[in-house]
């Protein structure tokens, strides 16, 4: 718990909104209720329907588990991992389906949004720790 008063408020805002957003897309789309979206994403790449939805589920799982990281690791690497892959993933819908684009809360909004807190706590994270060094 020492951890998270001595980081407060930017760290542990940075931090409590990037775990909560991996969390939730991990196990309300995926897991709970089996995004057609999501679906639809993946059967780019995997064409055997069952398969897809299957590997759907343990992506969400992955994405529970990457957001708990997020959480509590004071590793400023797996923010930058975070990064990376927030740009991947939107790399991912241009090509598939740019269309998401025009929607409400799209892909572009929701992922430029989480790269910028990304960034906040990585820097964060960095000067705690060369902080702590000294």
């Amino acid at each position: 718990m020492n951890r998270f008063k001595e980081n407060f408020p930017v760290l542990v805002t940075a931090r409590l909104v990037l775990a909560f957003s991996w969390i939730y897309q991990g196990m309300v789309p995926k897991i709970i209720c089996q995004s057609p979206g999501e679906i639809e994403l993946l059967e780019h790449i995997v064409k055997v329907h069952e398969l897809a939805c299957t590997m759907v589920i343990w992506m969400g799982y992955g994405e529970v588990l990457f957001g708990f990281l997020l959480l509590f690791t004071s590793r400023s690497w797996v923010f930058l991992l975070n990064i990376l892959a927030l740009a991947v993933l939107l790399i991912y819908v241009a090509v598939f389906q740019p269309e998401l684009f025009t929607l409400p809360f799209n892909p572009l909004i929701l992922n430029v949004s989480l790269i910028g807190m990304s960034l906040i706590a990585y820097d964060e994270l960095r000067k705690n720790n060369y902080r702590a060094e000294r």
